[in-house]
């Protein structure tokens, strides 16, 4: 069941390890299908080099159970359905432990919107959940993973920001289809690279003003948006 999606889910999944966003086997990239409310993610603990779309595992989203695949899915999975159940217009979710992205979310620090390069991708900065609790980790912990991410978008759009930084642990990101979440995984890496780097150089640097956030991401994003080719579909 699901083939095609076990194809992107693999493949996805092999290019964030290309992207230079994953290593070994962290990280992990889930596609959902809304229709029979199943999710495909890798499995855990497989190489990146030997995985193959029937490899893919997959899920129920109503109470994790395996539906079909002979392997463990990812360790992670509880925090993907989470996501998925609190996030109704997302169709992918990946979770890396990319570089710079990993160091503000262990620093618990938000990444701020120093350019435009962020501005055309993110509406605002790149929020950092609260620190998991001891009880919270002890019990329970991947499903409390995905609760406090939506704890921290309770007045946040997860269509404007997909994606979070988790206090201690690493990215977060989602998107509307299994390709729009490497891109944005790959995006956000590079957003944290440039905060770090802009920040390096000039410590007291603020963030861009409300009206050039507005226009870079408005032209993209927004109702009446124009750039690209396709008009307002571009």
């Amino acid at each position: 069941m699901l083939d095609d999606l076990k194809k992107s889910v693999c493949q996805a999944n092999r290019e964030i390890v290309r992207g230079g966003l994953a290593i070994e086997t962290w990280g992990n990239i889930s596609g959902i299908d809304r229709e029979s409310r199943c999710v495909v993610i890798k499995p855990s603990g497989v190489s990146y080099a030997q995985m193959k779309p029937q490899h893919m595992v997959v899920v129920s989203l109503e109470d994790g159970h395996r539906v079909e695949g002979d392997l463990r899915p990812s360790s992670d999975t509880p925090t993907h359905l989470e996501l998925y159940r609190a996030f109704e217009g997302i169709g992918a979710v990946a979770h890396t432990h990319s570089l710079y992205a990993t160091a503000w979310a262990q620093a618990r620090k938000e990444i701020p919107v120093l350019g435009t390069t962020h501005a055309d991708c993110f509406y605002g900065p790149i929020p950092c959940t609260r620190p998991l609790r001891v009880g919270e980790i002890k019990a329970d912990y991947e499903v409390n993973t995905g609760k406090v991410i939506v704890e921290r978008f309770k007045n946040l759009d997860p269509a404007k920001m997909p994606a979070v930084l988790v206090a201690q642990h690493g990215p977060f990101v989602w998107g509307r289809s299994v390709q729009d979440v490497v891109a944005n995984a790959a995006t956000l890496e590079q957003v944290a690279r440039m905060a770090s780097e802009t920040l390096r150089l000039n410590k007291a640097v603020a963030s861009i003003g409300q009206a050039l956030l507005d226009k870079h991401f408005l032209r993209k994003h927004g109702s009446n948006r124009y750039y690209g080719q396709g008009g307002r579909d571009g």
